[in-house]
């Protein structure tokens, strides 16, 4: 084999690659901006409207409670809630979100509780909706306020302490330095966003290198030169790879930039470094190395299967409709390894987009399975190798190449 060859192709490529919008704008600009919008921009969208929704004042339905005054009265007093008289369209008027919430106290109440009875008291509210549920948890916090002030009541009357009814506490203490527990949390967005930003590289340099050389009719041009099929599919094949890579690169430093900042902001906001502590996610070069380095078998995979599915195609347009699907075949197992309970085994290291998210998320918040590791970057060169072998093949059938 001669890298020669295999060079001039390249850099023939690269020029080319480098002079097209579509793929500078895929490798380059979307990794670098993408995340920051989701995440600082995103996120201080919905900060805003959760904000806002807490500030607003909602209406809350009081049905029954005639005969418990002093319950109603202090309904009446909570801060920030419109207690409204009852109509019979009030569960119609929560799911039309005219009201948020209804609170329903049962008759005799007040007196129930005197006679030490016991009561329910239903909250009726639309679940899943965000100010439905701050104006129920105000409800639900003002009631149970109401309960342990008639429990110290009974205590007291019986001259007995508090301790009576709760001897001990208990408290959860976190050991995990802050840096742990966020990396914890968002190690699974880093490998989701690696996996499918680095498809994302690799997929428009495929289509334009095989179905755009048909459909320009540069391909016969590119065969007849005096460099052999192999040389010509390796050159494409690098700089389709260049891309991916590139693309997942740049998409690991414009995460660690983006939590960067989102933390500093976050810091210096009312919360302070406590708030800021979910946030602090620190990316170091041993970290930023160990993702590069699992994420190579799995780009090199991405661009020969891409290229290979692309050469089928006739036209760039064609291409598009048969990877287009790839993206849901790689998101649905990159995305399964941020559910709770997926945890990375022997088994699944053997599957190549899942266990490489897995242990992004693994490698992020600091933990290295060394035999696992070994599995997963042995199992994705096999496959990898496979589909090179494949992009090779395929290169060298007439019938794929001019495929009428």
């Amino acid at each position: 084999m001669s890298l020669r060859n295999v060079g001039i192709v390249y850099r023939k490529e690269l020029t080319e690659a480098l002079r097209d919008r579509r793929t500078v704008i895929s490798t380059i600009l979307v990794p670098l901006l993408l995340f920051p919008v989701l995440s600082v921009g995103f996120g201080s969208l919905a900060v805003a409207l959760v904000g806002k929704a807490k500030e607003e004042v909602p209406k809350v339905m009081l049905r029954g409670g005639g005969d418990s005054a002093e319950v109603v009265e202090g309904l009446k007093k909570l801060d920030k809630i419109e207690i409204v008289a009852e109509t019979p369209d009030w569960k119609d008027q929560i799911i039309n979100k005219e009201i948020r919430a209804a609170v329903e106290i049962p008759a005799g109440f007040q007196a129930d509780v005197a006679q030490q009875k016991s009561d329910t008291v239903k909250i009726f509210n639309y679940q899943g909706e965000m100010k439905s549920e701050f104006a129920s948890d105000k409800i639900e916090t003002y009631m149970k306020e109401y309960r342990d002030k008639v429990v110290k009541e009974r205590l007291a009357a019986k001259n007995l302490a508090e301790t009576v009814l709760k001897p001990f506490e208990v408290n959860r203490e976190n050991v995990a330095p802050p840096e742990k527990v966020s990396s914890a949390a968002f190690g699974g967005i880093i490998g989701y966003m690696v996996i499918l930003l680095c498809m994302t590289g690799a997929m428009y340099p495929s289509m334009d290198l095989t179905a755009g050389e048909k459909e320009r009719g540069t391909m016969e041009t590119i065969l007849s030169s005096p460099i052999s099929r192999m040389h010509l599919v390796l050159g494409k094949f690098f700089l389709i790879l260049t891309a991916a890579l590139g693309t997942a690169a740049l998409s690991v430093l414009s995460m660690g930039v983006s939590f960067s900042v989102l933390g500093h902001y976050t810091s210096q906001s009312a919360g302070g470094r406590d708030a800021a502590a979910g946030l602090i996610l620190k990316l170091g070069p041993k970290t930023v190395i160990s993702v590069f380095l699992m994420a190579l078998p799995i780009a090199v995979l991405f661009s020969a299967t891409l290229m290979t599915i692309a050469l089928f195609a006739k036209t760039y347009k064609e291409a598009q409709s048969y990877l287009t699907p790839m993206t849901f075949v790689v998101i649905i197992p990159a995305v399964a390894a941020m559910l709770p309970g997926v945890e990375l085994t022997a088994k699944l290291s053997l599957v190549p987009i899942l266990a490489t998210s897995l242990l992004c998320k693994e490698l992020v918040a600091g933990t290295y399975h060394w035999n696992l590791i070994a599995i997963i970057f042995a199992s994705n060169c096999v496959y990898a190798a496979v589909a090179l072998f494949l992009a090779i093949k395929m290169f060298q059938r007439e019938s794929v190449l001019f495929r009428s």
